[in-house]
């Protein structure tokens, strides 16, 4: 039972870091859609997909080969061996990945930044910094100091909103805020690499099993860059087809639904050292208990998280937004949402595949559902504006769901509980009634809502028996820990 204690900690640890990680976006959402122009927020919902995009691709999937091959390594030099060979590599292909935006800066302005160029160049500066950042937080997360990951995860969330939003406010508009994006994730690798190297000291890398470690990572590259397609491209395809202006509308409402992912995020993070341990001692029965414990977990708060922002994504838009914003993208709000309970399903299906090193599958799947977003999105968003881009999303993220979780099936006795399932749908439908009779508007009414929402939910699940006493005491357990 205490290993699993001390895995709820470091799940709920991660998960308020990763809360406050979204929190960014959304305190930053009324700073910025009431400082900037529609256009140029739409600008800045640009950058944040391009940062999402170019490591996707030049970290060549090289964290994954850290998280797999250091976290059963035995000794510190061993540790030094894999931590800067897979440094060095992923610094070169970052550093050529941001010399081609920063020569291409013009063409890529004109196509979908509003012919902004020195939002572009800044652009390129940032996300060779981001690369590089990825390096001494994946350390952390490998040997897992989960408390010094959390804590300098905050610190570049407070650094980026306080620099964004004096440089904002100073009148500097979207250039501004890319500057402050800029200094905050330059003074954080400073930090992070600092720390590391007291840990583990420097050492000039032998590249001994390169091979092996680029062999596993670079076949999570097709999917990575398939999964940034499917989940962000429709920014692209937008600002294309209708422009920046439309972003704006399009960002928020698909922010406020992506909010479901700051509960998969610790899981994503905390379960692939976890399940390499117990997979790798052939102890099955701890990896079926731990997929099973976090896929129920997730689904808990996952379900309702579905209805309620579809229900209220209206009033949230209008207090964090513009009444303009929201009434344009309020639409997306509930297509984001299912989107990401569909991703956050996979995210967990998805581990029994990676623990067998089929990379190469998860690969393909994405590459499909890129395809197939990707051909949606060209096909709906003309007839069907931001209605289509989104439900484009939807069908996308499904797809590979379902996918997955077939083959995930053929690899690992894994069932899902759909008695569970249909009562957090129960659940919910009564919370859902209590918010439409609620109607709230404002910014106290739609704490006050939530709060009795959440509370609601809770009830009916207990009572519909969703939550066994086992559970109850286990929960009890952990807060007396």
């Amino acid at each position: 039972m205490s290993q699993y204690i001390l895995l709820v900690k470091r799940i709920g640890l991660v998960a308020v870091t990763n809360l406050l990680m979204e929190l960014n976006a959304i305190i930053l959402l009324p700073i910025l859609t009431r400082n900037l122009t529609t256009s140029e927020y739409g600008i800045w919902a640009q950058i944040a997909v391009t940062i999402g995009l170019i490591p996707a691709i030049a970290l060549l999937g090289l964290p994954y080969s850290m998280v797999r091959f250091m976290a059963s390594a035995s000794n510190k030099e061993e540790i030094r061996e894999i931590f800067y060979s897979i440094s060095t590599v992923i610094t070169l292909a970052g550093l050529a990945s941001s010399a081609v935006i920063f020569l291409l800066a013009e063409p890529i302005a004109g196509a979908i930044f509003d012919d902004n160029s020195s939002v572009v160049r800044l652009l390129s500066l940032l996300v060779f910094l981001e690369c590089l950042n990825t390096i001494p937080l994946t350390y952390f997360r490998t040997v897992q100091q989960i408390k010094k990951y959390a804590a300098l995860t905050l610190l570049k969330v407070c650094l980026s909103i306080l620099l964004v939003v004096y440089f904002v406010l100073s009148g500097q508009g979207i250039n501004g805020a890319t500057t402050g994006l800029l200094i905050s994730s330059s003074i954080m690798l400073l930090i992070n690499s600092s720390i590391v190297i007291s840990e583990i000291g420097i050492a000039l890398p032998k590249f001994k099993n390169i091979k092996s470690y680029i062999s596993f990572g670079m076949p999570t590259v097709p999917g990575n860059l398939s999964s940034w397609i499917v989940n962000s491209s429709d920014r692209y395809v937008i600002g294309i087809l209708l422009g920046t202006t439309f972003v704006g509308y399009y960002s928020p409402g698909y922010t406020l639904g992506n909010m479901i992912n700051l509960f998969i995020a610790p899981l994503s993070f905390m379960l692939p050292p976890v399940l390499t341990k117990h997979y790798d001692k052939h102890e099955m029965n701890e990896v079926k208990a731990i997929l099973n414990f976090s896929l129920k977990y997730f689904l808990a708060l996952g379900i309702p998280s579905v209805f309620g922002l579809s229900l209220l994504s209206r009033p949230i838009l209008t207090e964090l937004a513009t009444p303009e914003i929201a009434a344009q993208g309020y639409i997306v709000t509930p297509f984001a949402a299912l989107s990401a309970l569909f991703f956050g399903v996979y995210a967990v299906v998805a581990q029994i595949i990676v623990l067998e090193k089929k990379t190469m599958l998860t690969g393909k799947i994405w590459a499909a559902s890129a395809a197939l977003n990707l051909g949606l999105n060209f096909a709906l968003i003309p007839y069907m504006g931001l209605l289509g881009a989104a439900l484009s999303t939807l069908l996308a993220f499904a797809f590979s769901f379902f996918v997955t979780a077939y083959y995930a099936k053929e690899s690992l006795d894994f069932h899902f509980d759909y008695i569970f399932i249909t009562k957090c749908i129960l659940a919910s439908i009564v919370m859902s009634l209590l918010l439409l009779r609620l109607e709230p508007e404002g910014a106290s009414s739609l704490i006050v809502a939530v709060v009795a929402a959440a509370l609601t939910y809770f009830a009916a699940l207990i009572l519909l028996k969703g939550v066994s006493e086992q559970e109850i005491d286990f929960f009890r357990d952990l807060l007396k820990v």
